[in-house]
């Protein structure tokens, strides 16, 4: 199978979507962005976080009760909000003691909204409103996401030292990205917007360097230059052999390291696929799991070619979980759209990003210019 390059649509060699296992069972894997973005924080050591872990997984449990054939009762739904109050009750102190002390208001915060989330849930579920349930638990689980953000305390790895004046993301930074179609979609759509979180807790360099560029407005305005039902690329500087970003006063396109953290290690590792440490089969942090999964394309052959252009997968990981496609462990993911993902299925080459910016977190970006 060929590989994602970064390079002109014309230069690139046809990517297949990887084939599907028929050994693996289906639903293997978690596909919701919001819920790879939690799983990704490191919080399983603090005090509250096997309880937080807890109200989460119990929250989680809800979209998969409602998925069962057949099931009209919201008889589970109501145990797993149940279980979540409880455990809330319970642990919140300790929850609490698990903050850092920059965001403890926003986590202490967090806490009375999720209390006030499952109270509304429970009457949701009293009232045997199916409808109701998925807003409800979205909700309630918005809250679990800033609780476990709080207990964030800096970075739990240090940068290598020949990347740290590089820009770099140390936390997590929230974005907009504008799209507009060429030609009306089928379905009536002209354009719309992105949102993306970028997860510098596990890639930092390659969030750090695409919020940069972000903040440069080298996005704005640049085509879409690859859209095949597989991927969406972008990124490829319009009337230049360049093929990456190219600083001001600089004659070479700025390069990043390929970077990749595995779940169960405290930092990435720099510049070695997962073939180079023999450990495919073990997952990332930030898997290919979710439709809108964002990374960065390089050329095949340079594992460390990375510069401005990037790619959206348009698919999600069903039959083909880590140590099974040809992704996981091989191209850098640094962040996830956790809405308006459904665009993609519209967009063709030539569309456009008509802009980019950072609505939140743009203090966690070091070593930027601007």
């Amino acid at each position: 199978m060929a590989l994602l390059v970064a390079g002109t649509l014309a230069a690139a060699p046809v990517v297949n979507p990887p084939p599907a296992q028929a050994n693996l069972p289906v639903g293997s894997g978690i596909k919701n962005a919001q819920a790879l973005l939690r799983n990704a924080l490191p919080i399983d050591d603090a005090k509250g976080g096997p309880a937080i872990r807890e109200i989460q997984r119990s929250l989680e449990a809800v979209s998969e009760a409602l998925r069962i054939p057949g099931k009209k009762s919201l008889g589970p739904v109501a145990k797993d909000v149940k279980r979540a109050s409880t455990v809330l009750d319970k642990k919140a102190g300790d929850i609490a003691a698990s903050f850092a002390p920059d965001k403890k208001e926003a986590g202490l915060a967090a806490i009375e909204g999720l209390k006030s989330a499952l109270v509304d849930f429970r009457k949701v579920v009293e009232a045997d409103d199916k409808q109701a349930v998925p807003d409800a638990e979205r909700a309630a689980l918005s809250y679990v996401s800033t609780i476990e953000e709080s207990m964030m305390k800096g970075m739990a790895f240090d940068v290598p030292t020949e990347y740290q004046n590089g820009p770099l993301l140390l936390g997590r930074a929230e974005l907009e990205m504008d799209i507009k179609l060429k030609a009306v979609a089928s379905n009536g759509v002209t354009g719309g917007t992105f949102r993306i979180v970028l997860d510098g807790y596990n890639a930092p360099v390659s969030a750090g360097n695409f919020a940069d560029l972000v903040l440069r407005k080298f996005y704005d305005g640049v085509p879409i230059q690859r859209a095949d039902g597989f991927v969406v690329q972008f990124g490829n500087p319009s009337g230049t052999k360049a093929e990456g970003f190219v600083p001001e006063g600089s004659e070479e396109v700025r390069r990043i390291p390929f970077e990749y953290r595995i779940a169960t290690d405290k930092a990435p590792v720099y510049s070695l696929t997962c073939e180079d440490l023999a450990r495919c089969n073990d997952a990332p942090a930030l898997p290919f799991n979710a439709f809108g999964t964002l990374a960065v394309a390089r050329a095949e052959f340079e594992v460390d070619s990375g510069s401005s252009q990037m790619f959206f997968l348009l698919k999600e990981s069903e039959l083909t979980p880590t140590g099974s496609n040809l992704l996981d462990g091989r191209y850098a993911v640094f962040g996830y759209i956790t809405e308006g993902a459904d665009l993609l299925n519209d967009m063709r080459v030539n569309d456009q990003i008509t802009g980019v910016r950072v609505v939140s977190g743009g203090e966690n970006l070091k070593n930027s210019v601007l």
